[in-house]
């Protein structure tokens, strides 16, 4: 099943919600999806976000809608996209907005953000899969139910949690944060039509790196 693939780490955490009607009902979706059509990411992929950042070694979090729909495109990261694949333009304006912020001088030249996950930031996806060329297309399936156990497992379960929501639907997913125990930041979405009016000089990137110094955690290499 789907669930064997999730590093036993997050499986620990989300024990609960496997035994739930409606995530063995979307685990039969999803399956019925990939055999009777093209879906990204590849099905080994899809909970790369949870297996890449342990629950243990979480510091940030940050959540973004479905995985891009292009071919070769999704690697099962948010914002993220395989090595070789143009940058996208919210991704592009995430990497200026961190230059700036952080006096940079460097665009990185891949849009694989892995080395972002490595560090302790949890990529998530409110839904982690979608069909190729349509974006959107799994929304329905049961994801929303299943990320929304995640963010709230973190904010139960963690202290000291930085929570990165950028854009309307990252702040109502992130509505059931604990703000007394997590550190929220919130702006406008990244993509091209609000960036400038609402993205840049968010300054989240050097925020992040201070609280991270102000509880004794290494930084973020952005």
């Amino acid at each position: 099943m789907l669930k064997d693939t999730i590093s036993k780490s997050w499986q620990l955490v989300l024990k609960d919600e496997f035994e739930k009607p409606y995530f063995k009902k979307l685990e039969n979706n999803i399956i019925n999806e990939y055999k009777n059509g093209v879906c990204f990411p590849p099905k080994e992929l899809i909970f790369e976000a949870l297996n890449q950042c342990s629950f243990e070694d979480l510091k940030v979090v940050i959540i973004g809608q479905d995985p891009y729909h292009g071919e070769n495109e999704a690697n099962g990261l948010c914002f993220s996209v395989n090595d070789n694949v143009k940058i996208p333009p919210s991704l592009r304006n995430i990497f200026v907005e961190i230059n700036n912020d952080l006096d940079q001088i460097f665009i990185p030249s891949s849009g694989n953000l892995e080395r972002w996950a490595k560090q302790g930031i949890l990529l998530l996806n409110a839904t982690l899969t979608v069909r190729k060329d349509i974006a959107n297309s799994h929304k329905n399936l049961g994801w929303t139910l299943f990320t929304d156990a995640i963010i709230q497992s973190i904010s139960d379960k963690k202290e000291s949690i930085i929570f990165l929501l950028w854009g309307n639907f990252a702040q109502k997913k992130g509505l059931q944060i604990d703000n007394n125990k997590h550190f929220v930041l919130t702006c406008g979405h990244p993509s091209f039509a609000s960036s400038h009016k609402k993205w840049f000089g968010n300054k989240h990137f050097s925020q992040t790196n201070a609280y991270l110094n102000s509880i004794g955690k290494s930084e973020i290499i952005w």
